[in-house]
């Protein structure tokens, strides 16, 4: 059998148009070359192949292209294009920002390839000085009076109750156990989700639509009532939505609060030796987070300095991909709060100026990047990933082979620890004054940064909340990222058709 030929990358290149960082390339691969391509590719099969007649290895070219030149052909094409299109733009010296578009114009057996290449490439702009940013980062420490709120709202939220014992009527903040079945007015009907038994329900808690909760105040144990209430127009389930109904409700028992001593009890119920060691667990938890919240500051006004400081064409693609992220986020966050799942004009403007903000400052942020040498590691993945699974108790392995069996994942993973290396790196370059705040500044300090939102370059102050959402995001889009959502391995929510949860809003 004939011995290998040469593959050599035999193809012209001719610049078609360039329309600011969009360039489109027509490339042609001479016929010859796709020949050498389906000999080698032949050559190779014919080492395993079995055809009557010839020993393995030894079947002639010929009857090989006949019996399988047409199968190979997809492969070789598919080859060609790939390895000439990186061929095509590493002479072009074009560094692409995306997945180029490829379109083949025309091919057939014995003729030459020619294909299209259109591909946004990524700006070539100079990173202005960032060294010696002044800074002010706002600093707090826990005290006690933060402290005694934490140890308040989680004793709150382990309050028991006890049966009322006098024959009094309920109240706000009672818990009562009741058996409810429900219809629409209109018609009578039952709709799944609107009958439960011995179901414990806190009157005035907000779990149940506006009204029914209300209607049940002032009864007592043993009372039958018929509530009448109306869902809410933004009520997930359409059938119901907007609609009044009926409930006939039975109260079995009344049930009263029971407020949760902070003591040594207590704090040995939650895992602790005693309740000095409880607030000391408190008060780092608490100092962790303040440090998150100062960090997330003066990151917001070092991405502040940075845009202001760089302007230059962004790849239109890359923008829009990050709007599409961003509008998705946004969107999620809106319905789950029961608004509308709709944005206006002002909205769409604000949100693609935070798009462009984003990939900007992650151009900007990787190429200080690459002329640093910074790099993540592979120890730090494996930290983010098992950080990653620790948030899903019970389900760490799942998570793990989640990441495992996605590169993508793992990239998404990598792009976030990028970024705050890099930031990092700044930060230790930069003039940084701190200044004591109480936690509750420094909470409202947060807050003003967050609500700020995006100025443009005619300072028009943004204003659209749904915008503000996605500005609680993180800010930039790392070019180093992948375009691929990001899966996250969830963890199983309740089922939203539970009977807690089947009336309520």
């Amino acid at each position: 059998m004939q011995a290998k030929r040469k593959e050599q990358a035999n193809m012209q290149v001719k610049q078609v148009k360039q329309d600011g960082l969009l360039h489109e390339l027509e490339v042609t691969v001479q016929a010859s070359e796709i020949d050498i391509r389906v000999d080698n590719r032949l050559m190779e099969v014919g080492k395993t192949i079995r055809i009557p007649g010839f020993r393995p290895g030894k079947v002639p070219l010929k009857i090989l292209k006949q019996k399988y030149g047409r199968a190979v052909m997809g492969e070789i094409l598919e080859n060609a294009v790939n390895e000439t299109t990186q061929k095509a733009l590493e002479d072009k010296g074009l560094q692409p920002a995306m997945q180029p578009k490829i379109e083949v114009k025309s091919f057939d057996e014995g003729k030459d390839l020619t294909y299209t290449l259109s591909v946004e490439v990524l700006p070539k702009f100079k990173v202005a000085n960032y060294k010696g940013f002044k800074l002010d980062k706002p600093v707090a420490k826990a005290d006690d009076k933060s402290i005694d709120e934490a140890l308040s709202r989680i004793a709150s939220s382990r309050r028991t109750s006890k049966p009322v014992e006098s024959k009094r009527a309920s109240k706000k903040g009672d818990v009562v156990l009741i058996d409810f079945n429900g219809r629409t007015a209109a018609d009578g009907v039952e709709h799944p989700g609107m009958a439960a038994e011995g179901h414990h329900l806190e009157l005035g808690g907000g779990r149940f639509i506006p009204g029914f909760e209300d209607q049940l105040i002032g009864k007592k144990a043993g009372d039958a009532v018929e509530v009448k209430v109306t869902f809410p127009e933004e009520y997930p389930v359409p059938a119901l939505a907007g609609q009044e109904a009926i409930f006939d409700v039975k109260i079995h028992e009344l049930h009263e609060p029971v407020e949760t001593e902070i003591n040594d009890e207590f704090a040995q119920s939650l895992g602790m030796e005693n309740v000095d060691a409880l607030r000391k667990a408190v008060e780092q938890q608490i100092n962790m987070e303040l440090e998150q919240q100062s960090r997330l500051i003066i990151k917001k006004k070092l991405l502040d300095q940075l845009d202001e400081a760089h302007d230059f064409e962004i790849p239109a693609g890359m923008k829009a991909q990050e709007l599409e992220n961003i509008t998705r986020q946004v969107m999620a966050d809106y319905e789950q709060r029961g608004g509308e799942a709709e944005l206006n004009d002002e909205e769409k403007e604000e949100l693609e100026a935070i798009a462009g903000r984003r990939v900007r400052l992650g151009l900007v942020l990787a190429e200080i990047g690459k002329d640093n040498d910074i790099r993540v590691s592979d120890q730090e993945l494996q930290k983010a990933v098992i950080a990653e699974a620790q948030k899903y108790p019970g389900e760490e392995k799942r998570v793990f082979d989640y990441f495992a069996r996605n590169r993508h994942a793992i990239e998404s993973l990598r792009a976030p620890i990028y970024e705050d290396k890099v930031i990092d790196f700044i930060l230790e370059l930069s003039d940084i004054a701190t200044r004591d705040v109480t936690p509750e500044q420094l909470v409202e300090e947060e807050q003003q940064t967050l609500n700020e939102g995006l100025e443009d370059k005619d300072k028009k102050p943004a204003k659209a909340k749904k915008a503000k959402s996605a500005a609680k995001k993180p800010e930039s889009a790392n070019k180093e990222k992948s375009g691929d959502k990001k899966k996250k391995p969830a963890k199983d929510k309740e089922e939203s058709g539970s009977s807690k949860k089947k009336a309520s809003e």
